[in-house]
């Protein structure tokens, strides 16, 4: 992988510094971090993510997943219990432990992990907080019809007076 110079970036860009330092910390530790073990990360619907891993051969209790500031680990540790006695003519399927980690972005969170034909699946989704999302304005008819509508049908809390050429409008608040 190619490493990017975002000295640029920060000559000509005012708070974007935070997003730069991500992503060279996520190529840096994308280049250190070993293949091992291979995995997917799928889109399975608007705001939802599924990680797929190949983790044959570890059961539920050598595999221990941790999200923390925006990181999710999944760690593989596989117990030497009964292994003395085997003998293999050929290991091919790798028994190593392994730790692999994931940057989330804001407001990712993880809902559930399965493990299931010696693949764990793990659930994420985006949940925006309500603050957060956009939320559309409603735009109120004309506010001169409104006090006009207001006067005609008695109430006494506005009153317009109406611009002569010369004049500007003047509002009276009781």
């Amino acid at each position: 992988m190619r490493n990017i110079d975002f000295t640029p970036l920060y000559r000509s860009a005012i708070g974007f510094d935070r997003m730069a330092n991500m992503l060279d910390a996520i190529s840096r530790s994308e280049q250190s971090q070993p293949s091992y073990p291979p995995y997917n990360i799928e889109l399975t619907g608007e705001d939802k993510y599924r990680i797929s891993m190949a983790v044959a051969g570890f059961s539920e209790q050598e595999l221990s997943i941790e999200t923390k500031e925006n990181t999710l680990s999944v760690t593989g540790k596989k117990s030497t219990d009964g292994q003395a006695e085997r003998k293999f003519l050929h290991q091919g399927i790798a028994a190593r432990n392994f730790e692999r980690r994931f940057q989330l972005a804001d407001y990712v969170i993880v809902t559930g992990a399965s493990l299931e034909n010696g693949l764990l699946h793990v659930e994420l989704v985006r949940e925006i907080p309500d603050a957060m999302k956009p939320r559309t304005i409603s735009i109120s008819g004309n506010r001169k019809q409104e006090v006009i509508d207001q006067h005609a049908s008695g109430s006494q809390s506005d009153t317009v007076i109406e611009p002569s050429h010369n004049q500007p409008a003047q509002h009276k608040v009781a």
